[in-house]
């Protein structure tokens, strides 16, 4: 049971750095075996996915000290118009962050815009802690 929760923390941590990997999966799974947990899986995977984001946001942060360097992985015209987009939108962009694909760019970009942690955490956490609770509603709704 309690290497359940550590799963479903870690799933969701990963699932929010740049590596691809689907926590959605690992949560529903866990769910069916342990459907009394909800609110604290929910808890822990909007958690871990949030400490993911600032796992991003650092490295948007430090990493954009070598974006003049051979390997940087942004181009400079796409990273001039991701922090173009990211500065017409704001931060309320980060509710996004919960979003395939465009999400985790967003907590990168919000660490090279220097966006203060606060703010980040608590955008990231609604708009991922949300997700979670749509899942896990479906989940409830459709396999238990």
């Amino acid at each position: 049971m309690m290497l359940d929760y550590v799963i479903v923390f870690s799933s969701s941590l990963l699932a929010a750095t740049i590596a691809p990997f689907y926590s959605e999966v690992v949560l529903g799974g866990v769910l069916i075996r342990q459907p009394d947990a909800a609110l604290l899986l929910w808890l822990l995977a909007s958690v871990g996915n949030t400490l993911g984001g600032v796992i991003n946001w650092y490295l948007g942060r430090y990493l954009l000290h070598y974006q003049h360097k051979r390997w940087f992985p942004i181009k400079e015209k796409q990273l001039i118009r991701a922090q173009a987009g990211f500065q017409r939108f704001g931060v309320w962009t980060l509710l996004l962050s919960w979003l395939p694909v465009v999400g985790d760019p967003l907590t990168l970009i919000a660490g090279m815009m220097k966006v203060r942690l606060l703010p980040f955490v608590l955008l990231v956490f609604i708009g991922k802690a949300t997700r979670y609770a749509v899942v896990i509603w479906f989940a409830e709704t459709l396999l238990l």
